[in-house]
Formats: C-alpha cells, structure tokens, sequence
C-alpha cells in the first residue's frame, strides 16, 4: 500500500464546513426540529441525495488528483474512497439492527426517532475522528498494527457468523444496568427532552438512555469497521470522508429500510464474509498486493448477494404479512 496524504488545510476546512451546513439544512430548515414521523418518501430522498453527494465529492476528488497528479493516482485514491465508503456504509448497515432493537425495547415512538438519530450522528462524527487519527497515527508509528487489525477483523467475521442469528439482551446490557442504578429516570418520554425537573431535581429521561446506547453501539461498530477501512487506505482524509459520508447516510438508510429490517437476516453473515476478506487482505498485504478494483468488486458483489437472497427467501412471508 503506498502512503500518501492528499489532504491540504482547505480540503479539510471544505468538508467540515459542508458536513456543518447539511447537519444545519438538517436541522433547521428540512424539518430537523419539529418531531414528525420519517415517510419512506422522505427517507428514499435523503437516500438519493448521500449516495449522490458521495459520488459527487468522488468526482471532485478525481477531478482535482487528476490536475495534480495525474490520471493514475487520481483513478487509484478516487477508488480508495468509494470502496472505503462502500466497505462503511456495508458495516454501518448491521448498525441499523442495533438501532431497531433499541427503539423497539424502549418502545421509542416513530416521531422522536430522527431527533435521537440527529444527536447520534453528532456524537459518531466525533468518535470517529478521534478514532481515526489515533489509528492513522498508531499506523504511521507501528506498521506491524496493520496486521493486528487485519487478525482482528478475521475473528470479529468469523464470531459474527457463528453467533449471526443471537439477539443481544438488552436488558441486561452492563451500560444500560449502570444508568439505571446512578440515575433518577422518569417512567414515561417528554416529547424530544432528555433531561426535566420535577421537584427541583433534574431526571432523565428514557430518551435520554435510548441516546446513549445509540452512542454506544457506534463506538462498538466503530472498533470494527474503522481497521477495515486501513486495509484500502491509510490516507487520513479518505478514511475521515468515507467515514463521514457512510455515517450522514445511514440514518436515512434507517428509515428507509427499518420496518424490513427482518427481511435481511443474511446480511450478517455477507459482512462477517467481508470482515474476514478485509482481515485476511491486510494479512497477505507483504506478500500480495490486491488491485483496489478487485475489492471494490467483491466488497459489492457480496454485498449484493446477501441482501437479493435474503429478500428472495423471505418473498413469501412479507406476502403473506402484507396479505394480513
């Protein structure tokens, strides 16, 4: 893998600010603060417009290495970032079950969960960059941390496969456990507060837990997909924007696909596939160099596979459920 850091000042300045102004688009003029609940219509839009903005920002990136640097690394690191993207956006997805269940446990109605997702992204923004410079700079220093992360990711595949079909226990979630033993908690939601006072104290509320279990379940995913993408690139600011642009697009990806999510039961094991491919690319890397196009072909081709089975095997019972 050739190092190489594309990221100028102004480049780094551009994408924050446009990752800024989209949250506050978001957030204050496309309905952001008035809690409703997310139509497919609306989510399939927001769909549209991350998936265009990343291959947008692809194009730019092409563009702009093309007129630096010429038409092969501008075609190399332009490759990086969209399989970088694919490869998190893919992982991101199995997020998305996760998410599912929370709302599901804490019987979150559907109007405040774009608001708690909004929040959730913020956090994940910053969890990640904080993860990724210190996996960019452990990588810089001790080269031989790749191969750590390529055995990691091998057995974090291969125990997603074997325990595919387990359902976390929320319940008894240590987190969760410990906020209910050092918090005063009130029993029902007030609209989006996650705090109120009642009797002059301050108590939370349980969107309040939903939010940092949400927040929790990131950083978990996080340790998984964030060595991932070091098998594609350890350019800083590929990793940083493939990152972003998969987190942006996966809360509306959640309200497109969350009321199917049931449907895609082998997903799991099409990632823990592409876990243990990533793993074992990062392993063989001193020996054997795989083209950026083959991992982007096979990152997809897996990816495709999984989701078209799981849809055709379940055909029949989301007729009958639609027939009910």
């Amino acid at each position: 893998m050739i190092a190489m850091n594309i990221g100028e000042p102004w480049m780094w300045v551009a994408f924050i600010v446009f990752v800024i102004a989209m949250l506050a688009l978001d957030l204050f003029v496309f309905g952001g603060r008035k809690a409703h609940r997310v139509s497919v219509r609306e989510a399939l839009a927001w769909v549209i417009a991350w998936s265009s903005l990343a291959l947008v920002f692809a194009a730019l990136l092409w563009w702009y290495l093309n007129g630096m640097f010429g038409a092969e690394i501008a075609q190399r690191i332009t490759l990086e970032f969209l399989t970088g993207y694919l490869i998190e956006q893919s992982l991101s997805i199995d997020n998305m079950f996760v998410f599912v269940m929370i709302f599901s446990y804490f019987a979150l109605p559907p109007e405040l969960h774009r608001r708690v997702l909004l929040y959730g992204v913020l956090g994940a923004i910053v969890m990640r960059a904080v993860m990724i410079f210190a996996g960019v700079w452990l990588v810089s220093q001790f080269a031989w941390v790749l191969y750590v992360f390529g055995a990691f990711l091998i057995i974090t595949g291969i125990k997603m496969m074997i325990f595919a079909e387990q359902q976390p226990d929320i319940e008894k979630n240590p987190l969760l456990r410990w906020l209910r033993r050092h918090l005063r908690i009130t029993d029902g939601f007030y609209g989006e507060r996650f705090f109120v006072i009642q009797n002059g104290l301050r108590w939370a509320t349980p969107m309040f837990l939903v939010l940092v279990l949400i927040e929790a379940s990131d950083l978990m995913f996080a340790v998984d997909s964030i060595p991932a993408i070091f098998a594609v690139t350890t350019d800083p600011f590929i990793v940083f924007t493939s990152n972003i642009f998969a987190i942006m697009g996966l809360r509306a990806l959640y309200f497109l696909l969350a009321d199917m999510a049931d449907r895609f039961h082998l997903l799991k094991y099409g990632l823990a596939i592409v876990l243990v491919f990533i793993g074992g690319k990062m392993l063989v890397m001193p020996w054997f160099h795989m083209p950026i196009q083959w991992s982007l072909a096979f990152v997809g081709i897996i990816i495709l596979t999984s989701v078209l089975l799981s849809l055709i095997l379940t055909k029949d019972r989301a007729r009958v459920a639609g027939e009910e």
